[in-house]
């Protein structure tokens, strides 16, 4: 007995050559004219918890954003925010609880294989096995996607003379620093040549030296045109590393563009922090220095009165003026320019770099 075909289908005329051409142009215009190798829509993630899964955390709450060929795209938020779980969402790790997500033309839900093949994943905690040498790890790596031995040791020679880890290559890896573990665990991230490469904070814990050292290597692989990813809550890693930014906090995202657009955006001119003895001083300056035509904006953080003006040289002299009319004292004063971490102040009312590991 024949099945007969759905109604709609029945009914649904079928696509002329012209139609189908029109077809294969658009998408060609959304994936390779554009240059978009990562499109998020809507993506949601709720994690249950709880003997009967009463308990139920909204990790990621609808959040959109695509990422274009070789950038390097950041997701800067604090600890809880949303960024690892969107991240190893991306890497088909775990499932989304809604949402579509395309990466390279493939479809995240029906073609998660042909997705891993072509990324490549640097956890927080890094993979590598501690009792195998350097070296041996990065040929198990290659080898697990599928390279002969010989191209799997001439793979991990070629990696360990262009990021210059001769000289502990053929140590345990359980003798490494944090920054050499972190250089292995990047090498075995890159060894199949991914086009798009996550990094989950890839410098959390490291010392300024090896932090750096970490940062040079992105930005080879970028320049070499790898598509890169990162999590981070450094506000200067983000302020060099990336090109675009998305700033992440309880689980959306509340500002996404370049880090020089979104300072200018978010706060124009210069800021003024003041630091009182008590609150009822910051108070009092609050509601003084609110009212004055030279002042934007203010914002209070605990004892901290910050005063966004346009131009500080001159207006520093006319705050530190109302301050000493009305007889209140300060502990200390200074001058900057916006930082990414006051645009999150702004946005969010709370500082990033206060947020506890």
């Amino acid at each position: 007995m024949k099945r007969k075909l759905p109604v709609s289908i029945r009914n649904s005329p079928i696509p002329s050559f012209k139609q189908l051409n029109c077809i294969v142009i658009s998408l060609t215009k959304k994936y390779i004219m554009n240059d978009i190798v990562i499109e998020v829509n809507q993506l949601r993630k709720i994690f249950s918890s709880g003997k009967r899964k009463s308990k139920s955390v909204e990790a990621v709450k609808g959040i959109d954003f695509n990422v274009t060929k070789g950038e390097i795209f950041g997701l800067l938020g604090p600890n809880g925010a949303g960024k690892t779980t969107t991240l190893r969402i991306l890497c088909t790790l775990i499932s989304p609880t809604g949402g579509n997500i395309n990466i390279l033309g493939y479809d995240l839900a029906k073609y998660q294989k042909e997705i891993r093949n072509n990324i490549g994943y640097v956890s927080q905690k890094g993979g590598l096995e501690l009792r195998s040498t350097g070296r041996e790890n990065l040929i198990l790596q290659a080898r697990l996607y599928g390279m002969s031995n010989i191209e799997a040791e001439d793979r991990a020679e070629y990696l360990i003379e262009k990021l210059e880890l001769q000289s502990f290559a053929d140590r345990k890896a359980k003798t490494f620093s944090g920054g050499q573990k972190r250089l292995f665990d990047l090498s075995a991230g890159i060894i199949h040549t991914p086009k798009i490469l996550f990094l989950d904070e890839p410098t959390t814990g490291l010392d300024p030296q090896s932090r750096s050292h970490i940062w040079n290597e992105v930005t080879k692989l970028h320049d070499e045109g790898t598509t890169i990813i990162l999590t981070t809550h450094y506000l200067e890693e983000a302020d060099v590393l990336c090109s675009r930014v998305a700033i992440i906090n309880l689980g959306k995202i509340v500002e996404l563009d370049n880090p020089a657009v979104l300072k200018r955006k978010i706060i124009s001119g210069d800021i003024i922090t003041l630091n009182f003895e008590n609150g009822i001083s910051l108070q009092t300056a609050s509601g003084l220095l609110s009212s004055e035509s030279f002042v934007k904006e203010i914002k209070t953080v605990d004892t901290l009165l910050h005063v966004y003006v346009d131009e500080g040289d001159s207006a520093l002299p006319l705050v530190m003026s109302v301050l000493h009319k009305n007889n209140l004292s300060i502990q200390t004063v200074s001058l900057s320019r916006p930082t990414l971490d006051d645009v999150f102040l702004k946005l969010t009312g709370r500082k990033l770099i206060d947020e506890k590991e």
